[in-house]
């Protein structure tokens, strides 16, 4: 396995948290998508695109222009929230590539995702007044959809035809990119959290590590 370019992402990673802890922008401007970047090829050249592979494929690339638009100087944060809610459609459907049969057991779990996510959208529901009213549907959207993605990132946790390490992996990397997400979602439509975007893109980036190494474990070794 190629894992120059893996390994290489992580210091990456580690130099935009730098930039970010110090409020570098210069250095974050080329940081932040350069970790996805080499990332990227990372996949591409170890994984390739084909099967289940492209959705993972699909989704760090929807994922870098979600980047893009965030940290463009204005900051793009519908055409933001569009390029990662595509994101993380490819997920699921590289999640769920081939389909899993229905156990009983999935229902816990659904119920366990739909009591957090309905807790966090109420809690956000006092953050939709003024210019932000317009996002309480594209919001809720978003958490349904990012929810689906977690749900089906633990799902792998419980099939047979899973490696338990990519599974692990995969569910890790969903959990941390949920937390990413909800840390977002609190500082606009809440209230500032102490290094709260620190903690969003040491989450954010951990996660997508974990899912592109997952995928790669799963279908292409």
């Amino acid at each position: 396995m190629n894992t120059f370019l893996l390994f290489l992402s992580l210091p990456v990673a580690v130099v935009d948290w730098i930039a970010v802890f110090k409020k570098w922008k210069p250095l974050e401007y080329i940081a932040k998508p350069g970790m996805m970047v080499t990332l990227i090829v990372f996949f591409y050249l170890t994984a390739g695109i084909e099967g289940a592979l492209f959705w993972f494929a699909l989704g760090l690339v929807f994922s870098l222009a979600g980047d893009i638009f965030l940290m463009l100087p204005k900051r793009q944060f519908v055409a933001g929230l569009v390029a990662f809610l595509f994101a993380h459609i490819a997920y699921i459907i590289g999640f769920n590539s081939p389909p899993p049969e229905f156990q009983l057991s999935y229902l816990a779990g659904a119920a366990l995702i739909v009591l957090i996510a309905r807790q966090i959208f109420v809690q956000l529901s006092s953050g939709f007044t003024g210019e932000n009213k317009k996002l309480k549907i594209p919001v809720l959207i978003y958490i349904v959809v990012i929810s689906i993605m977690l749900l089906s990132a633990l799902i792998t946790l419980m099939r047979v035809d899973w490696i338990f390490e990519a599974a692990l992996l995969a569910s890790l990397g969903a959990i941390l990119f949920y937390i990413s997400d909800s840390v977002i979602a609190w500082e606009k439509f809440v209230r500032p959290i102490k290094n709260g975007r620190l903690i969003t893109m040491v989450t954010y980036h951990l996660a997508q590590l974990f899912i592109a190494f997952s995928a790669v474990l799963q279908f292409a070794i």
